[in-house]
């Protein structure tokens, strides 16, 4: 008896706390915590800051529920931000900057500051070419022993720092090009100077004078037979890109020998430190008296074409880092490379333990001192220069150099210099909102060499990288294939470094004044480093995505992915950052492109951007030309408050528990590395993340056939890219995750991508994968307690685990994220169409009562309609143009079906056909009388020049009657709203209609009889900029730096359209 009361008295318990729980969620959702208050960047730009303007800009993010913001101090072109007065580190802005700290630390709004003067990255003037980001450069001569030489070795610059001086016997033609050999040079179009291309000078051009239709060709004709193995071209100083073809004349017929992409499309110095590196490409030995250059799809200007007999390592500018992807979205292969051709012919390779490091021959004045064995040596003089790239955009006091990201000794003095120097001008009492240090998308370029670089790298693999160096000019050491895993050895130590070193270098920083490290885990020119890796070691990571077009249909998964692999609760994104339609936004169209956002894992909103309003008599004020104007002097900001509650609704909701994501995408070792792939990609109704090898070797264990994390994120599946390469220590621990009972799905590898251990490591990743994958060509191999897949679909694969769709039966435009409670699962439907929607999806839940919790009206119901199939339940969902929700399970099913629908149709009870008094604001050019609307229409078609050209606030007002409807849900359905409206009846605030369905429930403040109604319109200030461009510029009273708007601009619809209808709903 007493063992069925104390079991009883613990069921009661459980019970009682998950009813508690349950209750809190739902309060949370109501209202939600200020810990979920979304964050903004808040831009202070060109120096147009006051004192006056941050604190009301502070009281407006208060108003607004906005609860964190990270200030950017941001330096435009003159062009198109004008400078203001308060300079970048002057005392007014020192003043400025405490008022701004000292303010939120009163009202209760975070404050982060971007670790330096614009948006990216890490640098300042504070940083000398010695602690900036710095390469490996060489400048070489050729000595001829024996000889006791003596001389002063060549530096290529300034700034150069010498790393080390290695010897090498030349390897056999090593200066040998086509060249040499007197070729006789025609083309089918005209070049400027055609003789130029084969003169041995790098820097002359030779043009196209005349751009052909057709392909260009170049052709070269020596009198004796010339062997090439290589090809590298040297392009002039202007960007360009087209198609190369090599061929070789065999008796009547040209042979292709190379067909190559040749992209130097941008020369920015934040996508290579060599702006316009050469391109190599090697193939086999071919021998002829004729060769060929094609060229196709572009207009090139040329400085050197060099077709070797020597061979070349393809690629060798791309594969150190010297030249990256040329446009913001890398794709994941972008940095793999086909294996070389094998160097046939004696003598034509640089033995590395031949090369003779001669670094301490060299005295401080550079002057070599050797006694020269016999035979011809080339020596080479290593060093380090600046990068050159700069922070920014930063105002001229703030730029400077950028940090060297791969070692952490200057990370400190960075951080002192600009965030500590700020926190430690602050009494402490008044800095309590400084919290944060920001670093936005990485946008700063490639380095592949540091102080002490040689060390560490001999440390992590194993072997000495100085005998190595030559790969860098191209020369192959070794082997072609050896060549390239030295480089492979280098990409990845410098992404690993760039994670470890600036990364959590700043991260150290910051944390030893209380501060965390809020990061972005991605850049979009010339990212060098590995997402996961580098997005795991920040405190809280970030995604980004822009309101139109493609930039964040990578980024927001990565920091997702980030987040969920190295156990990070909150995944934030920089949200509605944009191009153009200056001041065309708001909510209703942002809406669905931040609903994907959230099916993409992120769940802590960012407003991009909040722009600094210094200037009282200036509206709509300061702008950035870029982003949506989340700030005060916008129109609908202060009604916007009903969308930031959205936000935080959904904010709220999606960070408790754990994301359900069933497959994890192992992304490869490859780097750098900014996404990940999915081959074979997932089907509808299943979700994913990306995994690194980091964490399968470090966090990853096997539960239940499950691979999971200590955090709780678990995986049904790890899928393996189509590669041949995987180092053995990683496979070795996946061979131990699968025979503890994980599955795979993916090829065998064949090989090791690093020179480490080299050959033991293929041996050994050719034994694990035998074991693992077997010699046959099963598709599916049992391996211990798990199962290795291989040469199938995803669907076939799912099918073998036994593993149903998490939500099955969605619609192509449907889109879901879910989440684990131990109480529950919360599931987030959207509508990403602009049409309406009926649905019936299928959860992979059974046994308990879908709920209905809508983010935008706040409210909660059951959804009484349902069944179980399949051990899935089926709820039936109707859902407006854009439109989202939350489908919850978190009690029992009291039945599997209910006897009113989920989404009934509304009765029509009246339609307001009266007229509606307006009231315009006529210190805002609207009409100075109420004016009576008949019948409701747009402004934008008003004839009436004072409507038509209005932007601001406009408030409506009419009477209704009605009969009160006991036990039903009461609608107003405003129809058609541009762009807002704030809804009373009979004095009742009812809220803020800002997106479809465009209603709010009015069931409380509904009165029996007369009712009055008032609707409080806003639109945006496109009509008024439109206006006003129509005026003489003394009577305008807008002003704006970005103002695209002209007489000839099209209106954007405004005011409340309607119809305007009362419904009733049976739930």
């Amino acid at each position: 008896m007493l063992k069925k009361t104390i079991a009883s008295m613990c069921l009661l318990s459980v019970v009682s706390a998950a009813s508690a729980q349950n209750a809190s969620l739902q309060k949370g959702f109501i209202t939600p915590p200020d810990s979920v208050k979304p964050s903004v960047y808040w831009y202070w730009m060109s120096d147009n800051v006051s004192e006056e303007g941050v604190k009301k800009d502070i009281e407006a993010m208060v108003k607004v529920g906005i609860g964190r913001a990270f200030i950017g101090n941001i330096g435009y072109p003159k062009e198109e931000v004008p400078y203001g007065k308060v300079k970048l580190f002057s005392d007014e802005w020192w003043k400025i900057t405490r008022t701004a700290i000292r303010t939120a630390s009163e009202k209760g709004v975070d404050i982060g500051m971007f670790n330096s003067p614009g948006w990216s990255q890490s640098g300042g003037p504070w940083i000398k070419p010695s602690q900036s980001m710095r390469y490996l450069a060489g400048e070489e001569i050729l000595i001829h022993g024996p000889q006791q030489y003596a001389q002063q070795l060549p530096a290529p610059a300034t700034d150069f720092q010498t790393v080390a001086v290695m010897a090498f016997p030349a390897p056999q033609a090593d200066g040998d090009d086509i060249g040499k050999h007197q070729p006789r040079i025609t083309s089918n179009v005209v070049f400027s100077d055609i003789a130029q291309l084969t003169d041995g000078n790098t820097t002359a051009a030779a043009s196209i004078k005349t751009p052909a239709k057709k392909p260009a060709e170049i052709n070269f004709e020596v009198a004796n037979d010339f062997t090439a193995r290589s090809l590298v071209i040297y392009p002039d100083t202007r960007p360009f890109k087209a198609q190369f073809e090599l061929q070789a004349k065999d008796g009547s017929n040209w042979r292709t020998i190379k067909s190559f992409e040749f992209d130097r499309s941008n020369p920015a110095p934040n996508v290579g430190f060599k702006p316009y590196a050469p391109v190599a490409v090697s193939f086999n030995a071919t021998t002829g008296k004729q060769f060929r250059l094609v060229i196709s799809d572009g207009n090139p200007a040329l400085a050197e074409i060099k077709l070797l007999s020597a061979p070349r390592i393809e690629r060798y500018e791309e594969k150190q880092l010297a030249k990256m992807f040329q446009t913001p979205l890398p794709l994941w292969n972008e940095y793999q490379w086909p294996q070389e051709p094998e160097v046939t012919g004696a003598g034509l390779i640089i033995d590395p333990a031949k090369a003779v490091n001669l670094t301490k021959n060299l005295s401080a004045n550079g002057t070599l001192s050797w006694n020269v064995p016999a035979g011809d040596w080339v020596v080479v003089r290593f060093g380090m220069l600046p990068t050159g790239v700069t922070n920014g955009p930063a105002s001229p006091e703030g730029m400077g150099l950028e940090i060297d990201k791969i070692s952490d000794t200057w990370s400190q003095h960075h951080y002192d210099s600009f965030i500590g120097k700020i926190r430690n001008s602050i009494p402490a009492a008044e800095r309590k909102a400084l919290k944060w240090v920001v670093a936005d998308s990485y946008e700063t370029g490639s380095q592949n060499w540091t102080d002490d670089m040689a060390k560490d790298f001999q440390q992590q693999y194993g072997y000495d990288p100085l005998p190595w160096l030559p790969v860098l000019s191209g020369r192959v050491v070794g082997s072609p294939d050896r060549s390239d895993r030295f480089l492979w050895d280098l990409r990845r130590l410098v992404a690993d470094r760039v994670a470890y070193k600036y990364v959590a270098g700043l991260r150290k920083a910051s944390h030893k004044d209380g501060m965390k490290l809020w990061l972005e885990n991605y850049g979009h020119w010339g990212f060098p480093s590995e997402f996961l890796k580098y997005g795991g070691q920040s405190d809280e990571v970030a995604g980004e995505f822009w309101n139109e077009g493609t930039l964040g249909d990578i980024e927001c998964r990565a920091a997702s992915s980030a987040a969920h692999i190295y156990g990070k609760t909150r995944v934030a994104a920089e949200s509605f950052t944009a191009g153009g339609n200056a001041y065309g936004r708001f909510p209703a169209l942002l809406k669905r492109r931040g609903d994907w956002s959230f099916t993409e894992g992120i769940n802590h909103t960012l407003l991009h951007v909040f722009i600094e309003q210094p200037y009282e008599d200036r509206e709509p004020g300061v702008n950035a030309g870029f982003g949506t104007e989340f700030n005060r002097k916008n129109t609908w900001f202060f009604q916007g408050k009903a969308f930031v509650d959205y936000i935080r609704r959904c904010n709220y909701l999606l960070q408790q528990g754990k994301a359900v994501n069933d497959v994890a995408y192992f992304i490869g070792e490859d780097a750098p590395k900014m996404t990940g792939i999915r081959n074979p990609e997932l089907p509808k109704g299943y979700s994913y993340d990306y995994i690194n090898a980091e964490v399968i070797m470090q966090r990853v264990a096997v539960k239940d056939g499950k691979l999971v994390l200590p955090d709780g994120m678990s995986y049904r599946l790890l899928v393996l890219p189509q590669l041949e390469t995987m180092r053995p220590e990683l496979l070795e621990k996946i061979a131990q995750l699968v025979k503890q009972g994980a599955v795979i799905l993916g090829p065998a590898p064949k090989r090791s991508p690093s020179l480490q251990n080299y050959p033991a490591a293929d041996n050994k990743v050719q034994q694990l994968a035998t074991e693992l994958w077997s010699n046959s060509h099963e598709s599916q191999r049992k391996y211990g307690k798990g199962l290795v897949l291989c040469n199938m679909e995803m669907q076939p694969a799912l099918d073998i685990i036994r593993l149903r769709a998490d939500v099955a039966q969605l619609p192509e435009k449907v889109l879901y994220t879910h989440r684990h409670t131990a109480d529950g699962d919360i599931y987030f439907i959207t509508n990403q169409a602009d049409q309406t929607v009926s649905l019936s999806p299928a959860f992979r839940i059974s046994g308990k009562q879908p709920e209905w919790w809508d983010a935008v009206s706040g409210e909660t119901r059951d959804l009484p309609q349902f069944s179980v199939q399949d051990e899935h339940t089926v709820v039936p969902l109707t859902l407006a143009p854009y439109q989202s929700g939350f489908v919850m399970f978190r009690k029992k099913a009291a039945a599997q079906t209910g006897q009113h629908a989920n989404f009934p149709e509304g009765t029509l009870l009246v339609e307001l056909r009266q007229p509606w008094t307006v009231t315009f604001d006529a210190a805002k050019r609207g009409p100075a009388q109420p004016v009576v609307f008949d019948q409701l229409s747009d402004w934008s078609a008003s004839t009436n020049e004072q409507i038509r050209n209005y932007s601001g606030t406009a408030v409506y007002e009419t009477t209704f009657t009605a009969d009160k409807v006991q036990g039903s849900a009461l609608y107003l359905d405003l129809g058609k709203v541009s762009v807002m409206a704030k809804v009373k009846l009979n004095g009742t605030d009812l809220g803020t209609v800002w997106t479809a369905p465009y209603q709010v429930n009015v069931k409380d403040a509904l009165k029996q009889g007369t009712n009055k109604l008032e609707v409080e319109v806003v639109n945006t200030w496109v009509n008024r900029l439109i206006g006003d461009s129509k005026l003489p510029p003394a009577e305008r009273k807008t002003w704006s730096n970005v103002n695209p708007y002209t007489p000839e601009s099209g209106y954007q619809s405004a005011g409340l359209i309607g119809p305007v209808r009362l419904t009733a709903v049976k739930y």
